[in-house]
């Protein structure tokens, strides 16, 4: 079968176990997006999974281009992949001071 174009999939239907916030990191499977509104717990939401965000990180330093991974535990942006999902990549450098990072992610 040959492939069908469905939709551009800028974001995608969640239906979450327990209620999400807007602006919460959403990880499903290997998949990392961001919710969009807040979803309740069993209802169907929409989820980032492109564009540009800035995300809470973790206390190391993130040069710019970097590989950005998401630590479900700590819920932080953080430069370290171990068991962590790729979010995405830096769009600028973030200091080892800074609370977030910006990050393209999809």
């Amino acid at each position: 079968m040959k492939a069908v174009f469905l939709y551009e999939g800028r974001s995608i239907d969640y239906v979450p176990d327990a209620a999400v916030a807007a602006g919460d990191v959403v990880q499903i499977g290997n998949l990392i997006g961001i919710a969009q509104f807040n979803i309740a717990a069993g209802a169907t939401g929409a989820v980032a999974v492109t564009g540009v965000w800035g995300v809470e990180k973790d206390s190391a330093a993130i040069t710019a281009g970097a590989a950005v991974y998401w630590n479900a535990a700590d819920k932080v942006a953080t430069a370290t992949e171990g068991s962590n999902k790729l979010l995405g990549y830096a769009v600028a450098a973030a200091a080892a001071a800074d609370a977030t990072v910006q990050v393209r992610i999809g």
